[in-house]
C-alpha cells in the first residue's frame, strides 16, 4: 500500500489561502522557471523544482480533497487535476446533480473511509491529501505518513491554515528533503509515530 502524503504550497506563516480562499502568490513558483512541469505548458518551474516535483506527481495514484475545494473548483469539470487518476472527495452531501458517473471522482463520508478508498484506488502508489481542514483531520486520525510543503516567501497574516483546525501536538521527524527552488523551498517531513508500549 502506498504512502499517505499531506501536501500544499504554504506561506511562511503557515497559510494555504487567504481569508477569501485565494492562494495569492503561493503558486507563483509554478510559473517562474523555464522547464515545463506538465503537458499544458502553463506550468514552468526551475530545473531544481522540476527534479523534485515531477517524480512526486508521477507517484500519485489518488488525491483526497474536501468538499469545499471540490465546490470551489467546480470539480475540475470532472477531470482530475495534474493528470491524477482518481479524486476522493470527503463529503456528507451527495454528489452534485447531473454529475458524470464516469468521472473518476469518488464521494465518501468521513476521513477514515476516504483514506481507505483512496488507498484501494491508488494500490501501491501514493495517496495525496490536500492540506487544510480535511488534511488536518487525516493527520489527527494518525493516517498521514509524510508532510510535504512548498514554502513560499510571503506572509499572509491570516487565512486558511495548512493544518486546518488541528489543536493537538504532532511530532514530525527532521526534514529529509530541503530543496531551494526559485521563490520556493521544498520540504518533506516524515510523521513521527508514537512509540508502542513495551510488551
Amino acid at each position: 500500500m502506498g504512502k499517505v502524503v499531506m501536501y500544499s504550497s504554504v506561506s511562511v506563516d503557515g497559510f494555504i489561502a487567504d481569508e477569501t480562499d485565494q492562494p495569492g502568490l503561493l503558486f507563483d513558483w509554478l510559473t517562474s522557471g523555464d522547464v515545463a512541469l506538465d503537458e499544458s505548458g502553463e506550468l514552468t518551474v526551475s530545473q531544481t523544482s522540476y527534479d523534485y516535483t515531477r517524480p512526486y506527481w508521477d507517484q500519485i495514484g489518488a488525491t483526497l480533497v474536501g468538499r469545499h475545494v471540490f465546490d470551489m473548483t467546480d470539480g475540475w469539470d470532472g477531470k482530475p487535476p495534474g493528470g491524477i487518476d482518481h479524486v476522493v472527495v470527503v463529503t456528507h452531501r451527495p454528489k452534485p446533480e447531473g454529475w458524470d458517473p464516469e468521472a473518476p471522482f469518488h464521494f465518501v463520508d468521513g476521513v477514515e473511509a476516504a483514506v481507505a478508498k483512496a488507498q484501494e484506488l491508488a494500490a501501491d502508489r501514493m495517496v495525496e491529501v490536500a492540506a487544510g481542514d480535511v488534511g488536518g483531520q487525516v493527520l489527527a486520525a494518525g493516517l498521514v505518513d509524510e508532510v510535504r510543503m512548498d514554502v513560499v516567501p510571503v506572509v499572509f497574516g491570516s487565512g486558511k491554515r495548512y493544518f486546518g483546525s488541528v489543536h493537538a501536538q504532532h511530532l514530525l521527524e527532521d526534514p529529509d528533503v530541503v530543496i531551494q527552488g526559485n521563490r520556493v523551498l521544498h520540504l518533506r517531513y516524515r510523521v513521527r509515530r508514537p512509540a508502542s508500549p513495551a510488551s
